[in-house]
């Protein structure tokens, strides 16, 4: 499998998104990506009540932990490697939640506008 390379949207390196629990589709703590990665895991969210409840409404349910999978659920304040269409859906919902524009990938912007992701951002000043 080739990664694509490590840039946010900014055309800076991507910073680490979570590791508690172990975000991203390689599971490496960044929302890296590539080309097996269909659902483009690309956007570092800051996980709310509202998303969650959202998502679960949506098919995704990330709040009941999977332990076969290593996975122990997603609670608010986590920080989470959502996929792209996923995370314009609930802005289009108005349920979008907050995210890391340093820590989102750039193939996030073949999905979502970059004016769009600025408006969310809760690290940039």
């Amino acid at each position: 499998m080739k990664i694509d390379e490590s840039i946010n949207v900014l055309g800076e390196e991507l910073q680490i998104c979570g590791e508690n629990p172990v975000t991203g589709f390689l599971r490496d703590g960044k929302c890296n990506t590539c080309k097996e990665d269909v659902g483009s895991h690309t956007v570092c969210i800051k996980v709310t009540q509202e998303f969650l409840e959202y998502s679960r409404f949506a098919g995704n349910d990330l709040s009941t932990p999977h332990p076969e999978y290593g996975f122990k659920g997603l609670k608010p304040g986590d920080n989470w490697c959502l996929c792209a269409l996923r995370w314009l859906e609930a802005n289009q919902n108005d349920r979008a939640p907050k995210i890391y524009i340093t820590r989102t990938h750039i193939r996030a912007l073949e999905v979502i506008p970059l004016e769009l992701l600025k408006r969310f951002a809760v690290d940039l000043n």
